[in-house]
């Protein structure tokens, strides 16, 4: 018990080790809705870098696809659609799981993961 007020009194008086959100170093992607942090205001801290094999946002190249359709029978979250008329799949980020199983199995790579996560957006499409 001691251990942990002692604890905690260090604690009340640290400053903290988290950014304050938004901050410069968020993703470009989200550059439009930050506001800049004041100099002096905040201290940042250095993002943590993004692991290889990261697992964010799905990219998908239309040029690219070859309407072959294995990216809609893998999808466990049914984010792909089959446009008959176009003879290529329409992505629905929006229903999207980020398992990047679709990814595994394109044969012409119209689909690929990037290291975006933070994918709010006024725009729901």
């Amino acid at each position: 018990m001691f251990e942990m007020a002692k604890e905690l009194f260090k604690q009340l008086f640290k400053k903290p080790f988290t950014n304050m959100f938004p901050a410069k170093h968020a993703p470009k992607s989200t550059v439009g809705f930050l506001k800049k942090v004041e100099e002096g205001k905040a201290k940042l801290n250095e993002p943590v870098p993004i692991p290889e094999g990261f697992r964010g946002k799905i990219a998908y190249d239309k040029e690219k696809c070859i309407g072959c359709k294995l990216c809609i029978k893998v999808c466990p979250a049914n984010a792909f659609e089959y446009l008959e008329k176009e003879r290529k799949v329409k992505y629905h980020l929006s229903r999207c799981t980020f398992c990047a199983q679709c990814v595994d199995v394109c044969p012409v790579n119209a689909l690929v993961s990037t290291k975006e996560f933070l994918l709010s957006d006024y725009n729901k499409k």
